[in-house]
């Protein structure tokens, strides 16, 4: 009885605080959190159960004064509810890990304070492989939130093999794009996969058009199919629009003017159209991803500065979408639909508006349209961008699996595919 009290206080409190996303910030002066295997800033946070993979962690804290970070971890489903485990059972070493790794900004306008971590750290490493949510707190108080990420650590033990294919449809052929999964469980214990199996899969590392919950076509000895006409299909989408801001003094084509200050630096980018129309064109892009890099003899990380960045999306007819909301998305809006990456209707201009304080870097990014009525609030391409079954894309299949007796689903296997390359 004792056990299961415990249990549930740790649901309630893990359900209270994943309210919001997963990848979200609580703490209004924590700017540009990164979190990505060890040496590249494109690639998602997953790691292997009990290998040498290492991630990096680091962000900017604008108070410019040092505090005291620490991180723990959090063991969720494959749907991000929280397992019903304590973290003795999923952390080997020490429940939290401190950041001590931290130098103060030199030469840029915007003063900050940039924190770097390796995870996981020597003393406190998942023991469990499954979705996690690295957790970032200060004072010591693990109820004072600054920021959470997502990242994954899978166990090797399915075979996956993945086709990409041509919708059959004739209606969304020519747009969406169709993956064919099979899959060998030679060594998991299943006797049920429609109950122990779940696969997610993921376009361009992104949680918020995530393809799930698809039963199995066929299951035959240890081979599970997955055929069926309408399973995970994608809209193509298009190629990502870019933002060169490498450098502040020397501007890219897309930018209108730049207003530099003494204190500060304000950045217009150049009013954007509707692509939905255009034919498709292929562009070399980092799906929706960005880097911290500077093309000046600075450090990126401690000496790149941060600048206002003002971007203007006009809507055809330099009217609104009616009953529909304008978002920005990327990895640097975390792929998330909320007030931060809502643009406003400037009636007078015509055009769809929004700022963000940028620091020096790449950056990729769409416009999406969202329906209100949509309590999913399921992001569409249709109306700003386009659908194109010839887009690049990288898909992320993930699968989970959960014994009978099991509490927690685990990562069983993952595998990648690029559309333009195949493998």
């Amino acid at each position: 009885m004792k056990k299961n009290l415990t249990v549930g206080i740790l649901l309630i409190i893990g359900l209270k605080c994943w309210s919001n996303s997963p990848d979200s910030v609580y703490l209004s002066s924590i700017k540009t959190p990164q979190f990505y295997v060890r040496g590249n800033q494109m690639a998602y946070p997953i790691m292997r159960l009990n290998g040498n993979d290492q991630l990096e962690l680091s962000f900017d804290d604008l108070d410019n004064d040092v505090k005291n970070y620490s991180y723990t971890y959090e063991l969720c489903n494959a749907d991000w509810t929280p397992a019903e485990m304590s973290q003795f059972e999923y952390i080997k070493g020490f429940s939290q890990a401190n950041i001590t790794n931290y130098r103060l900004s030199s030469y840029a306008l915007t003063h900050y304070t940039h924190y770097v971590a390796v995870v996981p750290d020597a003393n406190c490493i998942p023991s469990r492989s499954g979705n996690y949510i690295l957790k970032v707190f200060y004072d010591g108080d693990a109820s004072k939130i600054a920021f959470t990420r997502r990242f994954l650590v899978y166990d090797n033990r399915v075979n996956i093999g993945v086709q990409l294919l041509q919708p059959y449809n004739p209606t969304i052929s020519r747009s969406h794009q169709k993956l064919q999964i099979t899959l060998n469980v030679r060594e998991l214990d299943v006797m049920n996969p429609a109950q122990q199996i779940k696969i997610w899969v993921l376009q361009n590392d992104r949680w918020d058009n995530a393809v799930h919950d698809v039963p199995p076509t066929f299951y035959s000895g240890k081979e599970i199919q997955y055929t069926r006409d309408d399973d995970f299909i994608f809209p193509g989408g298009q190629e990502w629009r870019w933002l060169d801001l490498q450098s502040f003094r020397f501007q890219s084509d897309k930018i209108e003017h730049a207003d530099y200050l003494k204190n500060s630096t304000t950045i217009y980018v150049k009013p954007e159209t509707d692509r939905s129309q255009l034919s498709y064109f292929f562009i070399k892009d980092y799906n929706g991803h960005f880097f911290i890099r500077t093309t000046e003899s600075v450090n990126p990380y401690s000496q790149g500065d941060y600048a206002r960045v003002r971007f203007s999306f006009i809507p055809p007819g330099n009217s609104p979408f009616p009953d529909k909301d304008v978002y920005i998305i990327g990895q640097f809006t975390d792929f998330d639909y909320n007030d931060s990456a809502r643009m406003q209707f400037n009636a007078q201009r015509g055009m769809y508006e929004l700022s963000f304080l940028l620091k020096m870097g790449y950056y990729n990014y769409c416009f999406a349209t969202v329906d209100r009525s949509d309590a999913l609030q399921k992001p569409s391409f249709e109306f700003t961008e386009g659908n194109h079954n010839e887009t690049e894309n990288d898909y992320t299949i993930l699968v989970y699996y959960r014994s009978l007796s099991g509490r927690a689903d685990e990562l069983a296997g993952f595998s990648t595919l690029n559309t333009l390359v195949g493998k």
